[in-house]
């Protein structure tokens, strides 16, 4: 395995992190436009939820590349992300439906990517002062 890649600890770490941003991606996308989701449109929490979950992901996107392209060979970040990205889907549909629509799925992929920034920041100090 050394031959592949030296660093597992580091490539199990990143596709934990590609997965829930590929998983996070899907959630959000399926609330806009705002338009469509009158459940959200007239609900300040519920916009405030969609912002936060957008900003989080964006910085989990960037932290985990940052991560990845520290500590992992360009070909395992390739390889990895592609297979996050590609089956994201289907641990998005096994989810309930509640959970993907909605307040629900929001506030738990508000969770989901706050606890996996969490552990990137401790696992990879990526983001520093």
């Amino acid at each position: 395995m050394s031959m592949i890649e030296p660093n597992v600890a580091a490539l199990a770490w990143f596709a934990l992190f590609a997965g829930v941003a590929s998983v996070g991606f899907y959630v959000l996308t399926g609330m806009f436009p705002l338009e469509t989701r009158p459940d959200l449109k007239g609900r300040p929490l519920g916009l405030l939820l969609l912002a936060a979950n957008v900003v989080l992901l964006l910085a989990l996107v960037g932290g985990g590349l940052a991560y990845g392209a520290a500590n992992l060979r360009w070909t395992s970040l390739v390889i990895v992300g592609g297979l996050a990205v590609l089956f994201a889907p289907g641990l998005f549909n096994v989810w309930p439906q509640p959970w993907r629509d909605g307040m629900a799925g929001l506030a738990i992929m508000l969770a989901g990517l706050g606890g996996a920034l969490g552990l990137l920041q401790q696992v990879g100090s990526v983001f520093t002062l």
